[in-house]
């Protein structure tokens, strides 16, 4: 060859490869490693070679992105409005009456206050004809004028112009209420007609479709009926028990209010002051946002868990990039190419490609939360601010940590190839990452996600988890090859099975690697279908089938006997039948607690609210005694419940003092209870083992009474309901009638002072708001979903190459396209069916955790998972192989021995 022609023929093969090579006699410019970083990847985005990296990263970015836009808009949502969802710069809060020096303080400080009292209750609707509609437990709030301090009322005049509101700072007039159209549609009624609230109609004045001051907690899930507080006394719904939540907010000039803040706070702690607590602009409300809270930590387990997998995803995707480059790079070292050039010309790609696919994924997030604020609805509010930047901050360093953690360190490993590999192609191999490399990779992007969950204890669970998982995966990936390796003896298998085995033991390191890296594929796909099918399903079908599906409270003991044989006449047999007492622990063996008392939060929410107790000469069949005995009419001893009791640290012989409505009454640990609060049975968590309790000077405890029931399915006696409902007390013992609208509203008719909550129309409630988040983690695992196919795909195919060698040198010995196909087939499905039972089990294992402790019921999996785990698993590695696969039998061995010498 002529020197002219050997400089063209370096000329034309640098400039395939991405570089410049000027011919003999010419000053060598060259090209810079930015133009050759430009070069090599328009050629690899042309030739598909960063598909997988670009799909694996953007997924990743997505799935945290996502949740991150959702989580900076909604905090973005309650900063703007957080004084108007407050109700005031500074709201005291309390379970009873707030303190009058409280009151009076805050008035000396110049600032103005108003008083909301909220309770749950039911309420009956009435027609204008009078007709009576059903009843509906409702979220009641009496409020007074000046309400509200912060932000403004919208209201409609009509439940079909709920849609044309009107802002207003009026309250409904003495004899009205507003309510909100949730609860006008299920009552039936509309403006004009009548709501009766115990022992007063009130007429319907508006439709109320938004008040500043909502919160988020699960009673503010009912309907809203909101009344003037001169109408309440005349209801007769406050009794003794009734769960009240007084709130009494405050605004003024930011230093006054500051000064108030720093007093009440001061005020609430003390001793003597129980049952109080002080909110503020920075302390915010916890109850309003704990269903977000918790909706949003199963979003970002989720999304980190897409993104673990994408991170394994581009490790196994970079290697095999770097694999198909190893030539590519020893011809541009034959052509003079320094290490360092490759090495920063590869650097810059795949920050080039990092930031491409960080912003595909930005984008796909970006929508995608915006079908979480959708499904969602009613959750949160729609009218969100705009996001910040933070979230493209992270998504952006999320996709590049990704890509340079775990795709760039193999990729780097070609600036090293020997210009030799071009005459001998065993030389320049890829090498194992060092453990320092990956290290760094792996703390750096552990880091990243930790900070991305904003829950150092979800995130270090996670990553954790991952990694205790991998090792798992690992370790019996190696037990596996080992009893292959001697289970399968030549001469006695099939030729298709040993070959097969010769495949697979002959590089154990990395049937390791693949099975781990298809587990922890497989692991999402296990966890997908046992949440969504098992865990969610047994936690809503935890309720037994006969268990109580009606609570009626504030039963007055004066109308104990009537409202038993009211229950009677109606086919209702053995309702749980318990006294109640409002009642807050105030000592323990003669020490005075507080909430300071304790360091655990429930502790301490316990001891600073007031709790059920109840006292029965029986003990309850639905309760177990683990400790102690319960001894009829015990004077001296109570039971409590063993949860609480672990949480206050309490034991057998404790002496506890409780404050019953001013009333003292003390008594010693003589048992503790097992409850299992599933049961939907009247539970209490402390009970005295007496048929009436008093007082050291013999008085009785003031006491309500409570009732559990199942309501009857049809009611039958011989009265007329109008005849109930026009003189509902002067004779309650009748008989309920065929024909009345249902059994609820004519209890509620002879007893307007109770309340009768339907168990199954609140669990349908709840169901609902637990349908919206499980559908927006259905929604985002799908993100996990794609993760995991992306690791299958990536996995199986990462030896694509390798098979096409082996293959074409065994073609080459004379075997057959059958036998070979056999064999990819058997190894396929043998590493798919173990990498499906052990990422089943280990979703088993985790199913079982978060229905222990998260859930809280008990939960056992079918023995069948792990099987049907390992079929799945088979199947889906022979999908992945016949799509990644499928060329490697078709390619011509002469081409693939050239290629390969």
């Amino acid at each position: 060859m002529s020197e002219r022609t050997q400089d063209a023929f370096t000329q034309d093969a640098a400039q395939s490869l991405g570089a410049v090579v000027k011919p003999a006699g010419v000053k060598r410019t060259g090209v810079t490693w930015w133009t050759q970083a430009w070069r090599t990847l328009w050629r690899d985005a042309r030739a598909g070679e960063l598909r997988l990296l670009v799909v694996a990263v953007a997924l990743g970015v997505a799935a945290l992105s996502s949740v991150s836009f959702l989580a900076d808009r909604l905090n973005g949502g309650l900063q703007r409005d957080a004084r108007q969802l407050l109700g005031g710069d500074v709201v005291v809060v309390s379970d009873q009456a707030t303190p009058a020096h409280i009151m009076q303080r805050a008035k000396a400080d110049g600032l103005q206050g108003v008083t909301t009292l909220s309770f749950p209750t039911m309420a009956r609707g009435q027609s204008q004809s009078g007709a009576e509609s059903n009843s509906r437990l409702v979220a009641l709030k009496a409020v007074e004028m000046g309400y509200p301090l912060r932000g403004e009322l919208k209201v409609a005049s009509s439940l079909a112009q709920a849609d044309v509101t009107e802002k207003t700072n009026a309250i409904p007039a003495s004899g009205e209420v507003w309510v909100e159209p949730a609860g006008l549609e299920a009552l039936g009624l509309d403006v004009g007609d009548s709501v009766l609230l115990g022992n007063s109609r009130l007429r319907i004045s508006r439709v109320l479709v938004n008040e500043p001051d909502r919160g988020a907690g699960f009673m503010n899930f009912a309907p809203r009926v909101l009344m003037n507080t001169a109408d309440l006394d005349a209801t007769g719904l406050i009794q003794p028990a009734s769960r009240v939540t007084w709130r009494y907010a405050v605004v003024g000039a930011d230093n006054a209010t500051k000064n108030f803040l720093a007093w009440a706070e001061a005020e609430s702690k003390k001793p003597e002051v129980r049952g109080v607590r002080v909110e503020s602009l920075e302390a915010g409300r916890p109850e309003m946002r704990q269903t977000l809270d918790r909706a949003g930590k199963f979003l970002n387990l989720v999304a980190l868990l897409a993104a673990l997998l994408s991170a394994v995803a581009v490790a196994l995707a970079a290697r095999a990039f770097a694999a198909r480059h190893l030539d590519d790079c020893a011809m541009l070292r034959v052509l003079g190419l320094s290490q360092r050039h490759i090495a920063l010309s590869y650097t810059a790609e795949f920050v080039w490609v990092g930031t491409f696919a960080s912003t595909l994924g930005l984008a796909l997030g970006y929508a995608v939360h915006l079908v979480f604020v959708a499904l969602l609805k009613g959750l949160v509010d729609t009218a969100l601010p705009a996001p910040s930047v933070w979230p493209v901050v992270y998504g952006l360093g999320t996709g590049l940590t990704l890509l340079l953690a775990f795709g760039l360190p193999p990729v780097l490993q070609l600036a090293s190839v020997p210009a030799l590999r071009v005459m001998r192609r065993d030389v320049g191999e890829l090498k194992a990452t060092t453990l320092s490399v990956w290290a760094l990779g792996l703390t750096g992007f552990a880091v990243l996600l930790i900070a991305v969950s904003r829950d150092l204890k979800l995130g270090l669970m996670v990553v954790g988890g991952f990694a205790g998982a991998v090792l798992v995966f690992a370790g019996m990936a190696w037990l596996a090859v080992q009893v292959l390796r001697r289970s399968v003896v030549e001469g006695s298998a099939p030729p298709w099975l040993m070959l097969a085995t010769r495949q697979i033991s002959a590089r154990p390191v990395y049937a390791m690697v693949q099975v781990s890296a298809l587990a922890v594929g497989l692991l999402a796909l296990a966890l997908l279908v046992l949440l969504r099918t098992d865990l969610i399903s047994s936690w809503r079908n935890a309720t037994p089938v006969n268990a109580p599906n009606r609570f009626v409270i504030n039963i007055q003991p004066d109308q104990a006997a009537s409202f038993l044989q009211t229950l009677h006449d109606a086919g209702v047999r053995k309702p749980d039948w318990y006294p109640m007492i409002r009642a807050r622990l105030v000592a323990v063996n003669g020490n005075t607690v507080t909430p300071d008392s304790y360091t655990e939060e429930r502790a301490q929410r316990l001891v600073d609210r007031e709790f059920n107790v109840s006292f029965s000469a029986d003990q309850p069949e639905h309760n177990s005694v683990v400790a102690g005995a319960w001894q009829a009419e015990e004077l001296d001893g109570l039971s409590i419940e063993d949860g609480i009791a672990k949480t206050l640290k309490l034991k057998l012989g404790d002496r506890l003092r409780f404050d019953m409505a001013g009333v003292l009454h003390e008594a010693r640990i003589t048992s503790v209870r097992r409850v299992d609060w599933t049961s939907m049975r009247a539970n209490f968590f402390v009970m005295y083992p007496v048929s009436r309790l008093v007082t050291g000077a013999g008085f009785d405890v003031p006491t309500t009474y409570i009732a559990a029931f199942r309501a009857p399915q049809r009611v039958a006696g011989a009265d007329a309901v109008a005849e109930a409902s026009a003189t509902p007390s002067a004779n309650p013992t009748r008989k309920l009638v065929k024909s009345s609208p249902t059994f609820d509203n004519q209890l509620i008719s002879r007893f307007p002072n109770v309340t009768s909550v339907d168990m199954g129309a609140t669990l349908n409630q709840v169901q609902s708001v637990l349908g919206q988040v499980v559908s927006a983690v259905e929604f985002l695992f799908l993100f996990t979903l794609a993760a995991g196919l992306v690791v299958l795909f990536a996995a199986v195919t990462a030896t694509r190459e390798e098979r096409a060698r082996e293959y074409a040198v065994l073609r080459a010995l004379g075997a057959s396209n059958h036998l070979l196909a056999k064999v990819q087939r058997a190894e396929l499905a043998g590493v798919g069916a173990l990498a499906g039972f052990l990422a089943s089990g280990v979703a088993m294992a985790m199913g079982w955790g978060l229905a222990r402790f998260a859930f809280e019921f008990e939960w056992t999996a079918s023995p069948w998972v792990p099987v049907l785990g390992a079929v799945v698993g088979a199947l889906l590695a022979l999908a992945a192989g016949w799509w990644g696969l499928r060329d490697v039998l078709r390619r011509p061995v002469v081409q693939t021995l050239r290629q390969a010498s």
